[in-house]
């Protein structure tokens, strides 16, 4: 809580080291708030080899709805009041998802794969007989969602986010063929509710790097923004700036977000977007959590560029391409 309380003043009011002012041209202007509609789909069976308890119940996986709702606040939080997610619909499935050579496990199968640890092969869930089921183009057609979101318990298969639509393309995972049709482009995340906010934050991030990846698509150099905003010390020593999921500004590996060494770091740069001219300085994991994952992956998304204006036609709220693709 004294990570939030440093890094945002409430919920819906200015962070604290957000933007700071132009000289002459007073605060910068916010964009206004979107509230994007989801369609949330929870795989809870009933496991009668557990005495007729829902499976989350049975592993005492964390609660999905409670998960939602801190993945909801923390992406308001971290996208300064910006990105609003409101959950429209909730589906509870008494069923476990059929994978994409047909194969479904039941409870008993399941319970055995899981005492055994040895699981059915291709794990990957079937999204067209998901899309069908639950007729995700159909609501998306129709304006009542703007994206899907699975929760479900390990092992069901799913990607942790796809993209849907005409002119889909890599979102951390290959574009759903087939789905052209559709009057849009829209995302299907997938979250493990064996798992944390944190975790659902990662999904997030790499939907992030994809998305705003194709946005400085043909960039090169200085010129693509989102290049430097993902340097670290490791990859590029002395001139590091916010790093990227994985890699904080002095990882030296993977997930290293707990690294005490020092680097020079030109994160706070891009608190003052556009003016990244700011002078670096030295950073550890004390600015984002000691390795907490959590805490990192908000301190890394609070810091993508989120205000008024446009530079070599591309938004200055970087946000508005993660939350809608359509807009790439």
């Amino acid at each position: 809580m004294d990570f939030f309380g440093k890094l945002l003043k409430d919920i819906l009011g200015t962070p604290t080291g957000a933007p700071a002012a132009t000289p002459g041209s007073g605060e910068p202007a916010t964009p206004p708030p979107v509230y994007p509609k989801v369609l949330a789909i929870v795989h809870n069976p009933v496991m009668r080899t557990h005495g007729g308890r829902k499976i989350r119940e049975s592993f005492r996986w964390n609660d999905p709805d409670k998960l939602a709702l801190g993945y909801i606040d923390d992406i308001r939080r971290a996208s300064y009041g910006y990105a609003n997610y409101q959950i429209a619909e909730r589906i509870e499935v008494d069923d476990f998802p059929a994978k994409k050579d047909g194969y479904r496990y039941d409870d008993r199968s399941f319970s055995e794969a899981w005492q055994r640890k040895v699981f059915h092969q291709p794990d990957a869930v079937d999204y067209h007989a998901l899309a069908r089921e639950f007729k995700m183009i159909e609501k998306v057609d129709s304006g009542a969602i703007d994206e899907v979101w699975l929760l479900g318990f390990p092992f069901c298969g799913y990607y942790e986010s796809l993209m849907v639509g005409p002119g889909a393309f890599w979102c951390n995972a290959p574009p759903l063929q087939g789905t052209e049709h559709a009057s849009r482009r829209f995302v299907i995340m997938g979250f493990n509710y064996e798992r944390g906010v944190g975790e659902m934050l990662e999904d997030l991030g790499h939907r992030t790097e994809a998305i705003l990846s194709k946005v400085f698509e043909g960039r090169r150099g200085e010129a693509n923004l989102f290049e430097r905003f993902l340097r670290y010390d490791k990859k590029y020593p002395g001139r590091a700036e916010c790093g990227n999921v994985h890699f904080a500004p002095n990882s030296e590996r993977d997930y290293d977000w707990g690294n005490r060494r020092f680097v020079p770091s030109r994160c706070d740069s891009w608190l003052n977007f556009p003016d990244l001219s700011g002078e670096p300085r030295m950073v550890n994991c004390g600015e984002w959590g000691d390795g907490d994952i959590r805490q990192h992956h908000l301190w890394w998304l609070s810091h993508l560029p989120h205000i008024m204006g446009e530079g070599d036609g591309i938004s200055w709220n970087w946000w508005e391409y993660v939350i809608d693709p359509n807009r790439v």
